[in-house]
């Protein structure tokens, strides 16, 4: 007879009203009431979930909020793994656009502050680079705002303090990396033309 695989059942959470919250589909929400509803002829208690920036509120049966991939806000080493993952270099595939603009996508919609501070990192551009196309652009903002909500929420700060700091590493990482390009560069330039001169 086959066995029959055991699912690992993820543990229910729970969360107080007045808490900040992350749903994966719409960012940084708060639990405003937690309250029964009947629905289809069933009593079913729901955290009431308001996320200011969509102008919406959410419904979410307390039982399946751990399914939904609902959790409380990224603790301070995640945080600090966000930020060292924005100062990191840019990986970018080399496949098609569509397919990788699934993957941001993916990962904006995944809920994880570090895979959305990989996208904010993929996608950002300094002046001095090519202008991001429409949809770069689209997924860019979208997970800069995600990634500045949660930051602004754990900290408790402002919207713009959270924005700047995430900016001002992003640049200072940029420079950072073009300045040892340039140094590389002038090192191999060195090289060769000791090189052509021992010639």
């Amino acid at each position: 007879m086959a066995s029959r695989k055991k699912t690992a059942k993820k543990k229910p959470v729970s969360f107080k009203v007045g808490q900040h919250v992350i749903y994966p589909a719409h960012g940084v929400g708060e639990v405003i009431g937690i309250e029964q509803e009947v629905i289809a002829g069933f009593d079913i208690e729901v955290y009431v979930v308001k996320f200011e920036q969509d102008k919406m509120t959410l419904r979410v049966p307390t039982t399946k909020a751990s399914n939904s991939g609902m959790r409380a806000l990224s603790n301070d080493l995640i945080l600090k793994d966000a930020f060292t993952t924005l100062k990191g270099r840019a990986r970018i595939k080399r496949t098609m656009w569509s397919r990788r603009a699934q993957e941001y996508e993916a990962k904006i919609n995944s809920g994880d502050l570090i895979l959305v501070a990989e996208v904010v990192r993929d996608l950002h551009r300094t002046d001095a680079q090519p202008e991001q196309s429409y949809s770069e652009r689209q997924l860019y903002e979208r997970s800069l705002d995600r990634m500045m909500r949660e930051v602004a929420a754990i900290r408790k700060s402002s919207h713009d303090a959270a924005m700047a700091d995430i900016l001002d590493t992003l640049a200072k990482a940029r420079s950072r990396q073009a300045a040892k390009a340039a140094k590389q560069a002038e090192a191999e330039g060195n090289d060769n033309g000791e090189n052509e001169a021992a010639a």
